[in-house]
């Protein structure tokens, strides 16, 4: 399953990397993962204190995976970890919505069986991931601070006994989802919080994507946070997943080293002259700058490259307003093509992503023809300036919103209505390539053995005049500038000439 991450590091790049859950898998596997800094550190609070274990209940594989936590579960309990505590945060965005039921009952079972061994392991809190903690970009720091509440301090508006009780009596209330479940915390007979962090206490957060965890990681480790008041600060031993900031070095501690993503076509572009604009809003703006320059934060060269950020509306749905800001980047990419400062222009327009995994289909039509009308304003100006234009996606969203059978048909729930689907789709992308300044003879390329995001890179380089040469046995790409206007296309490139 795709996600906005990895496709963006991809394109930028025009390799693909093994990371988040791959890296995960492959340090769980060799149990490396058990012997580095991060886990060593945290292991320090097993003897005398709890392990918070804070991520995403869900196997869909863009933030976290269910078995990644069984298997940390596992191998923390067999390293000395006396006392567990989970904090679940539910999904039904990159899955069915309803789902979270049968992961809270998979996660009690295992919880349960270490119980069997002497093992202290329950789940102590849990939300919904867009309503509990998993805010991004700084959007909304209320979300984080509701899951900091129930996780770290043992509030919560709602309380109960089990964590299934909690989930299916929540799920029970008047268009309730998995995403948007409001915080709660399991007490004892007592009505006591039976997992909030105290001084001592290990916490990990086992989310492998960063951009959602960054805000927390901020929390748990700023000893100057100032984004909202948190009220108690327990000394703990803290680490990541993975590092979910490069640049900012956060977590300091992590449980597996992040993969170096250098030689980025935008470190090349910029560097042998292409002025670049980049513009996106909130929800995407990191996909088009940090995520596509390799998980790097800032400017290669702050004179030939101008990123503008447009603010996200916060405090509600996708769907309440599901144009977001469409019309607000297409008019900052027109003005950026218009104004002949820059070569490249790169944009993100979310609606379909955004708006498609709130299963909202009336919202999601609306969100697409926002999507288009803004398409239309930027390719006019392509036109204007007898440019170059390239359109494609990261993954599949929109395209497709309900759950199908092997024939295709749509699946129907119990009072027959259709299944929504609110995740990402396996469907290949489209690429569109044209535009006044493409030379005549250009065509799409038949012969590329594993297309793909990756080769995305390459095809935008030869359309600036640039030639990929292939210089091992992987696509690592060296840019020269070539002599034979319009292109020398590579290996690697979409098309051909």
């Amino acid at each position: 399953m795709g996600n906005s991450e990895v496709g963006h590091n991809a394109l930028g790049a025009g390799r693909i990397f093994s990371q988040g859950a791959k890296l995960v898998d492959q340090a769980l596997a060799s149990g490396k993962i058990y012997e580095g800094d991060g886990f060593n550190y945290i292991k320090e609070s097993f003897e005398n204190a709890t392990l918070h274990l804070i991520g995403l209940l869900s196997d869909g594989g863009v933030h976290s995976r269910l078995d990644q936590l069984q298997l940390l579960l596992k191998g923390a309990s067999e390293r000395g970890a006396k006392r567990i505590c989970v904090h679940i945060l539910t999904d039904g965005r990159d899955v069915l919505d309803g789902s979270s039921v049968g992961f809270v009952e998979t996660l009690e079972n295992d919880l349960s069986q270490l119980r069997e061994k002497g093992i202290d392991a329950r789940i102590a809190s849990g939300g919904g991931r867009m309503y509990v903690t998993m805010d991004r970009y700084e959007n909304d720091w209320d979300v984080v601070k509701r899951g900091w509440d129930a996780q770290v301090l043992g509030e919560a508006p709602y309380k109960f006994k089990s964590a299934l009780e909690a989930v299916k009596t929540l799920r029970a209330e008047p268009n309730a989802n998995d995403q948007y479940l409001p915080p709660f915390v399991i007490v004892d007979d007592s009505g006591n919080a039976v997992g909030p962090v105290l001084d001592g206490d290990a916490v990990a957060t086992i989310n492998f994507r960063a951009d959602r965890m960054v805000m927390l990681a901020k929390a748990l480790e700023y000893a100057d946070f100032d984004k909202f008041d948190r009220v108690g600060v327990p000394k703990i031993r803290y680490a990541g997943m993975l590092q979910y900031g490069g640049e900012l070095k956060l977590p300091s501690r992590y449980l597996v080293s992040p993969p170096e993503i250098e030689r980025t076509s935008g470190e090349y572009l910029v560097k042998n002259g292409i002025r670049t604009f980049a513009c996106s809003e909130t929800v995407k703006f990191g996909h088009v700058t940090f995520f596509w320059n390799g998980n790097r934060s800032g400017y290669f060269d702050e004179t030939k490259e101008e990123y503008v950020e447009i603010p996200s509306d916060s405090g509600i749905t996708f769907n309440v307003a599901p144009k977001m800001k469409a019309l607000e980047i297409a008019e900052k990419a027109r003005d950026a093509i218009l104004s002949g400062k820059f070569d490249q222009v790169r944009v993100n327009l979310p609606n379909g992503d955004m708006v498609g995994h709130t299963g909202d289909i009336e919202a999601t039509v609306v969100a697409c023809k926002a999507a288009d009308e803004a398409v239309k304003i930027i390719l006019d100006a392509v036109e204007q300036v007898g440019g170059i234009y390239l359109v494609t996606a990261d993954h599949g969203n929109a395209e497709d919103m309900v759950k199908r059978n092997k024939s295709g048909k749509p699946l129907l729930d119990k009072s027959g209505g259709i299944q929504i689907l609110t995740s990402h789709t396996l469907q290949p992308v489209p690429v569109a390539i044209g535009g006044p300044g493409l030379h005549p003879g250009v065509k799409f390329r038949t012969d590329i053995q594993t297309p793909g995001l990756a080769n995305v890179a390459a095809t935008v380089m030869n359309l600036h005049g640039f030639e990929a040469l292939q210089t091992t046995s992987q696509p690592s790409l060296k840019w020269l500038r070539t002599k034979c206007w319009p292109f020398a296309m590579s290996k690697f490139c979409c098309c051909s000439s």
